[in-house]
């Protein structure tokens, strides 16, 4: 198989769009949430192109001084309140939002502060409210 042409529309494509394997810069990160925003519109189709952006959209997450302070805090943490922590963040919730699945405003607090932990009850709540396996709040060796 000769593969002169998907060498040259491969060069043509990073050339074009660099951001898609290696994100450089602030600038190129905002392109690719873009990207990754549109292409996840027809996810199917854009499989390929997605598993591909979304590793250099982590390893810039992992690496930029931007992030370097919140992931600092989210590896201090126990792995489900890390977990509780980018669940708040990424749906913008504050301790008062999560009353329900975890008590009251202070128990909440302290879950986060590391004073109190999660119990059962309280994992298997967030795990319905958000849709994810329960299994995400304890610790993969």
């Amino acid at each position: 198989m000769k593969y002169v042409n998907l060498k040259e529309k491969a060069v043509a494509l990073f050339s074009e769009a660099r951001f898609i394997s290696r994100i450089h810069n602030e600038a190129e990160y905002e392109q690719a949430l873009e990207l990754m925003d549109e292409l996840i519109e027809d996810y199917d189709r854009y499989l390929p192109l997605i598993e591909v952006l979304s590793v250099a959209i982590e390893k810039w997450e992992d690496e930029s001084e931007e992030f370097s302070e919140f992931n600092r805090r989210i590896e201090a943490l126990d792995d489900g309140v890390a977990i509780l922590r980018t669940l708040m963040d990424q749906y913008h919730l504050k301790a008062d939002d999560l009353k329900t699945e975890l008590g009251s405003k202070s128990l909440v607090s302290m879950i986060l502060n590391g004073t109190r932990n999660l119990t059962r009850d309280h994992i298997q709540a967030l795990s319905e409210r958000f849709k994810i396996s329960p299994s995400v709040f304890f610790h993969k060796a």
